[in-house]
């Protein structure tokens, strides 16, 4: 889509050790007024009928706990909060969550966020019931309970990973549900789901999801389709073991949005628009994603203090991505005697339109997982030991791609003008990226009494990476081992305050050099990071729970540096990135008719000792200093069918250029929404109406990269939705 195009946790690694002889779990017993926040919850069935059975916790790299007893700063948005929001893409998901941001998350592709200043590794990052996922793809939520986010480290749970943290998908398990939901929503999107589940057998259980959506975008010419289909089982394999298998797939095909880019690379443009595409020819195609998603783990308990887990996952995406692609002004005319960077809009709004087309970019991640956990006493400590091994494996293969000018538009122009496509041909495929990587992992939190808790573990990791060039020729290999510790000391203050104080270390690649620097194509070396944390957990009633969560993070600084070579830059790894922040987050019940999901954050994010004076002391690129998000909910004491919400999302002022002299402004945007429960011939009926930017306010949501290059995203306009779910 763009030049370069370069490129939790929370459940079962260090999971609780349970008895396999619990109830049933029935989903559709969960209550729109879900009291404190869970984490994922092992789900099992047995003899019993379908009542519901409070969840027990599963933890990620922290082991096994409540939310109140981690050491990290984690948010779980459940099912219930996911159908008020009716989010349909992961930019939307992070709404929930003022710790998350875009980066480089263009309609109609694939989407990547940032959490607490840092994006995603896309090869990494994403998680599906704990194992990794490619995250090229567009992740669907019709068969996810709960969307699990950790924030900061978390080497011991990834090993090789970005440092701002890691987003789980938590599939549903089986359960007595049958429902369907249609829905459409202000420009005439049309959506279908269905949920069907039951236990077919006293020990063995099926939930099937499917989706079939056709969007009707608010961008001109981008409207899309998707199809997904998402099945789960569980087996209970005698008295002590159980099988949890789950797999989905997804077609999508939509028209990708190019951003805009500062005028003369200084200037924000004018008169922007959120609903126009940039650089639209009728004869690109819309980008095509085939996704497939599979985990497999079994647990097996050996007595009340131990238990034993494998798990298998695998992830594949393949993209055929194809777009006239908006960007730059090499050729046009105010560009052209180099005295205005081409790798922006022109002063003028002036543009390059290419014909991009890369078919068959394929993306494949397989992870298989061994642990063994359990409890033991020495004298007067108690411990809650978890070890393990882990294998990864990630591949990519594409084609040699074609990505060539076709004509010069611009932005203040009603219509684009038709270009003749390039007549050229992708080549052949060829294997880029071949990425292995073995671990060993230990973790023991060690229970002192009088309320103090130490938790000390690392992970061993070593990794073997080639990469090669667009024939197949290798351009470098990297081979390296690093242990990664991780520790946190905690101290519960009173029966509802937890407080506690961690470190860790992270490792990740070095990013690829921008095409536009002496260096270009060039892979830096990886990078170790360093975080420590403090934070506090209060329960301040049974159903109200509050966080704070003060950290530091720290990685090499990693950008082109302006020299005297002949590109004018190369680039570098050279001083620190350093992200200081605070949390805050309130989840729960204000009142009984009243209640609160909400986050705030403030981050500064500094350059230090980068060596170039403009690039340090100012705020980083895309990252706002403060963030909230808000949503209440109001249940009419008068009409308890009928819950009304409303909701606030806030970003400060956003940089936009490396030297901090551009910024996009502030926003303020409110949400809205109703839902109202009935019944019809004894079957549930419930209507669920969300209207998103009520005021339909203009704003820029992403000031994002991607290879190197900057980009603008506005936000969406106005958008209602409205779903109607039927309990069959």
């Amino acid at each position: 889509m763009n030049r370069p195009r370069s490129t939790l946790l929370l459940s079962s690694l260090l999971c609780t050790a349970l008895p396999l002889h619990a109830q049933q779990v029935d989903d559709t017993q969960t209550s729109a007024d879900s009291t404190a926040t869970e984490l994922a919850a092992v789900r099992v069935q047995g003899q019993a009928d379908d009542r519901p059975r409070a969840p027990d916790a599963q933890l990620g790299s922290f082991g096994p706990g409540r939310w109140k007893d981690t050491p990290a700063s984690i948010n779980v948005l459940d099912r219930t909060l996911l159908d008020k929001r009716q989010p349909r893409s992961l930019s939307e998901v992070a709404y929930s969550d003022a710790s998350l941001g875009d980066s480089y998350a263009a309609v109609g592709y694939y989407q990547n966020v940032a959490i607490r200043g840092f994006p995603l590794d896309l090869a990494t990052g994403y998680r599906f019931n704990d194992l990794t996922i490619a995250g090229e793809q567009r992740l669907a939520l019709e068969n996810i309970q709960q969307v699990e986010i950790l924030k900061g480290e978390a080497g011991l749970t990834a090993g090789i990973m970005a440092p701002g943290g890691i987003i789980n998908y938590v599939a549903k398990r089986p359960a007595r549900v049958q429902e369907l939901t249609v829905g459409t929503d202000s420009h005439g999107s049309r959506y279908t789901a269905v949920d069907l589940g039951r236990w077919i057998t006293s020990t063995f259980g099926l939930r099937f999801n499917a989706a079939w959506e056709d969007t009707h975008s608010y961008i001109d010419h981008t409207d899309g389709r998707r199809n997904f289909y998402a099945l789960a089982a569980d087996w209970l394999i005698g008295d002590k073991g159980k099988l949890e298998l789950d797999g989905n797939y997804q077609t999508s095909a939509q028209r990708s949005a190019s951003g805009y880019q500062l005028l003369g690379g200084d200037t924000l443009p004018t008169h922007a628009s959120a609903t126009t595409l940039l650089g639209y020819q009728p004869w690109s195609q819309p980008v095509a994603i085939q996704s497939t998603n599979l985990t497999a783990r079994y647990r097996y308990q050996f007595n009340d203090a131990w238990q034993g887990s494998v798990a298998l996952g695998h992830s594949r995406s393949v993209i055929d991505d194809n777009v006239a692609f908006a960007y730059g002004c090499f050729y046009a005319a105010q560009c052209a005697d180099g005295s205005v960077p081409g790798n922006y809009f022109a002063p003028n709004g002036d543009y390059d339109v290419y014909d991009y087309r890369s078919p068959d970019d394929t993306r494949v991640n397989d992870e298989v997982r061994a642990q063994l956990q359990g409890r033991f006493t020495t004298g007067a400590l108690s411990h809650q030991l978890t070890v393990g091994v882990d294998g990864f494996r990630r591949t990519v293969d594409r084609r040699q791609d074609v990505y060539d000018y076709v004509g010069t538009a611009n932005i203040h122009d009603a219509t684009v003008p038709v270009f003749a496509p390039s007549p050229n041909a992708p080549g052949a495929s060829a294997r880029r990226l071949d990425d292995k990587q073995r671990a060993v992992f230990a973790l023991d939190r060690i229970n002192f009494g009088n309320g103090w808790q130490w938790l000390a573990g690392g992970r061993f990791v070593k990794l073997d990476e080639i990469a090669n060039d667009s024939d197949g020729v290798r351009e470098r290999r990297t081979q390296l081992s690093k242990f990664l510790p991780q520790t946190a000391l905690m101290w519960q203050a009173t029966d509802r305050l937890n407080t506690y104080v961690s470190y860790s270390k992270g490792l990740s690649l070095g990013q690829e050099a921008p095409y536009w620097t002496s260096n270009a194509d060039s892979f830096l070396p990886p990078l170790l990071s360093r975080q420590v944390e403090l934070g506090a957990k209060f329960s301040a009633t049974s159903s109200l729970d509050l966080g704070a969560a003060l950290f530091r993070i720290s990685q090499p600084f990693q950008y082109a540096m302006p020299d005297d070579s002949d590109a004018g830059y190369t680039f570098i790894q050279r001083g620190n990135q350093v992200h200081t922040g605070l949390e805050l987050s309130a989840n729960g019940k204000l009142s009984e008719h009243v209640h609160v999901t909400a986050s705030a954050s403030v981050l500064r994010a500094r350059a230090e000792d980068a060596g170039t004076p403009a690039y340090e002391g100012h705020q980083l690129i895309n990252i706002p200093k403060a963030r909230a998000s808000v949503l209440v909910d109001y249940q009419l004491p008068f009409a308890p069918a009928w819950t009304v919400s409303g909701g606030w999302r806030y970003a400060a002022s956003n940089v936009a250029t490396p030297d901090g002299s551009t910024k996009v402004p502030s926003y303020n945007v409110f949400d809205a929404g109703l839902r109202v429960r009935s019944e019809v011939r004894g079957h549930a009926l419930t209507w669920r109406l969300s209207v998103d930017n009520v005021f339909d306010k203009f704003y820029w949501r992403d000031t994002g990269s991607s290879g190197g290059d900057y980009y603008l995203f506005p936000g969406a306009p106005r958008l209602a939705r409205l779903t109607v779910s039927y309990a069959l």
